[in-house]
């Protein structure tokens, strides 16, 4: 198995290929960091792979200190804590390690530690962005462990506000990682259940740009490539932990699906944000939940074009072919059928309902999502009902 090694540019510095993260201390300096502050999550504080990145800064000269207080989905007081142990040590610059939670919460300390104002007033509306002060940013060099989230090439962060129990986006182009190291030796032993998880992240954020109603030829592109990579890769990483080969590439369709849904995502993501925050289930695991409902909700509008992407991953049958390779990859890899299966009821489904309208990423699902619609969205994947939303069964 032969994994590519890579150098890249687009959207960011990308060092691409196994054994890369031995550059991490050249990368710190490339990105003007001489103090830095390694952030991940507690599940990877102990391990092996971040021991050795701790240890690569220090041989170079760069001693890091460790910030881990992250929980699986990112909470406003894990920021505040990481902002506080980024001044109490002087640190320069972040190095952002680990799956989605880990990557953004170092951004979004990266970007709060030199800001005056709070959290909350930098929320990825309108022109907010423009409130911050633009050069008290500090660099940011990305590692991602898993192969789902693409948040090392993304330029917001998704923190869930306590008080409120909803998952915020904090956004401002100077967030983007300077250099990313993306090495696929970081991945290999991830259990499978993660393994699925981030790879339906990454396939749903592909599907949900390509889908996406705005225009954005280019993004729209790479959201094909990157959902090839992933129907042809997956279900190998998930057998094999260590088939770098299949790693590598579901590492590449990661940073492509973050890469691409600046053309927008959809319901896919408006229903999985209120039920992470609300649940605090694994986000891309719910995406790879709602993701065969979502389609059959969206079909009037997108059918042509589900039939344009089933042609091009050679796919038979245009858009029920492509539904069935969707609950194929489902079921190879062990997505649950249903909500049932992340141990979900119905007691919240109102709230969810109301949270998912107004969710920032409801606006680029091809047909307008109102509250009915996320309710009759929620109660399909509750009860698994995919006829009920107008297929004929399978």
């Amino acid at each position: 198995m032969n994994a590519p090694t890579a150098n890249w540019s687009y959207p960011t510095s990308i060092r691409f290929g196994p054994g890369r993260i031995s550059e991490l201390a050249d990368a710190c300096r490339t990105a003007g960091i001489d103090r830095p502050l390694l952030v991940t999550d507690a599940g990877l504080a102990a391990l092996p792979i971040t021991k050795r990145a701790l240890d690569l800064l220090e041989v170079a000269g760069l001693p890091a200190a460790m910030f881990s207080n992250v929980q699986p989905n990112p909470v406003d007081s894990n920021v505040e804590a990481g902002i506080a142990a980024f001044r109490a040590g002087n640190h320069d610059g972040v190095v952002a390690f680990g799956g989605g939670s880990g990557l953004d919460t170092g951004k979004v300390i990266a970007f709060m530690a030199g800001q005056t104002r709070p959290l909350w007033d930098f929320e990825d509306i309108g022109d907010w962005w423009t409130r911050a002060d633009a050069e008290k940013i500090a660099p940011i060099v990305a590692v991602p462990t898993t192969a789902g989230t693409g948040s090392e090439v993304g330029r917001a962060g998704v923190i869930t506000q306590e008080a409120t129990h909803t998952k915020k986006v904090i956004f401002h182009p100077k967030m983007m990682p300077k250099i990313v190291i993306c090495d696929p030796e970081l991945t290999v032993g991830m259990p499978p259940a993660i393994t699925m998880g981030t790879g339906m992240d990454a396939l749903a954020h592909c599907l949900e740009a390509y889908c996406a109603p705005s225009y954005h030829p280019m993004a729209e592109g790479i959201a094909v490539e990157g959902m090839r990579l992933v129907f042809e890769n997956l279900t190998k990483a998930v057998a094999n932990g260590n088939d770098l080969e299949a790693r590598a590439h579901m590492m590449s369709a990661a940073a492509m699906g973050a890469t691409a849904f600046q053309k927008g995502l959809g319901a896919i993501h408006a229903l999985s944000h209120p039920v992470g925050a609300l649940y605090n289930t694994h986000h891309g695991t719910t995406n790879g939940v709602f993701m065969p409902y979502v389609l059959v909700f969206n079909r009037p509008a997108i059918k042509g074009k589900i039939d344009r992407l089933a042609g091009f991953l050679g796919i038979v049958g245009g858009f029920d072919g492509f539904l069935q390779a969707v609950l194929d990859l489902r079921k190879q890899t062990g997505v649950p059928n249903d909500l049932s299966g992340l141990n979900i009821d119905g007691s919240q489904a109102e709230t969810i309902a109301e949270m998912a309208v107004v969710d920032p990423t409801a606006g680029g699902n091809p047909i307008p999502l109102t509250r009915d619609g996320s309710m009759t969205l929620f109660e399909a994947a509750l009860s698994g009902a995919l006829d009920s939303l107008g297929r004929v069964r399978h």
